[in-house]
């Protein structure tokens, strides 16, 4: 009876492990679960004893969360300079990172180079380019803040690109069995190859670049506001408050970069399921 018992309970795990709407479920409940446990134990001070730390060095949740309802138009402002430097140099990142993987799909003995030099920027340190950049466009405006956003969007820019063009490239030249053949027999144009093809086929590693790039994105506007000659946005009042030893309005802006950073993640998951819904599985 129990070796029944067994078996039954194994084929329900086996059908819940095959199943899509429980691994759906599974994504969502789990990082619930997990998020909920952090939260008792750090409003109960239990993460305090773990982590051998102070209330001052790290305030309960609820006093956080307070405080970004007291001052939430002042960190709007903040995360709005964050924001336009995300999306800016997401944009433009990942725009010149599908340029040069065309280019190096349609022209390889031209375009590879530009595959080593945007791949050579993904290795480059954010805490090493950033200054550099900062330098470097001291004579675009006469305008603090132009000068700053410039240089941050430039960085942000460098690093998407670099994950855009890869992951992109990988797309373009890995086709489907015979299909170039195929296309090679209706005496079809290298334009048309690549419109109808090429692009087409790169569109489920163009959103796995994004899965990579957005965080990314949102992680080096983070790190370039701490070296900026400007002083807005989330990193540098993160970088400002920690240096005044105001514990609660960093780990504010902290939370608010949290917030935005699953923010961008799950509209980027619910746009790749609508772009790629109906999209043939590659392999």
């Amino acid at each position: 009876m129990s070796a029944e018992v067994y078996k039954k309970k194994k084929s329900l795990y086996a059908r819940a492990k095959s199943s899509k709407k429980a691994q759906a479920a599974g994504t969502i409940i789990f990082p619930a679960i997990l998020g909920a446990v952090i939260f008792i134990l750090w409003q109960s001070q239990g993460l305090h004893k773990i982590l051998n730390t102070d209330l001052f060095i790290l305030p309960l949740p609820t006093k956080i969360i307070s405080l970004i309802g007291s001052n939430f138009a002042d960190i709007m402002v903040n995360v709005k300079t964050t924001l336009i430097e995300v999306i800016g140099g997401l944009v433009f990142g990942c725009l010149l990172g599908y340029l040069v993987a065309i280019a190096a799909a349609s022209k390889p003995n031209i375009g590879k180079g530009g595959l080593a030099v945007l791949g050579a920027f993904a290795s480059v340190p954010v805490v090493a380019l950033a200054p550099v950049m900062n330098n470097w466009t001291k004579d675009v405006s006469s305008e603090a803040e132009v000068r700053s956003m410039v240089a941050k969007i430039i960085v942000i820019a460098l690093i998407t690109g670099a994950n855009m063009c890869l992951n992109s490239y990988r797309g373009l030249i890995n086709l489907p069995p015979y299909a170039e053949d195929l296309m090679a027999t209706y005496a079809a144009k290298k334009k048309w190859v690549l419109l109808k093809l090429r692009i087409p086929n790169s569109l489920p590693y163009v959103f796995v670049a994004l899965k990579i790039a957005v965080p990314s994105a949102i992680m080096t506007a983070i790190v370039s506001e701490y070296f900026a000659e400007y002083i807005s946005g989330v990193g540098r009042e993160i970088r400002e408050n920690i240096v005044l030893a105001q514990y609660t309005t960093a780990w504010a802006y902290i939370m608010i970069a949290c917030v935005i950073g699953v923010g961008a993640y799950i509209l980027l998951m619910v746009l790749s399921k609508a772009v790629l819904k109906n999209y043939p599985k590659q392999g």
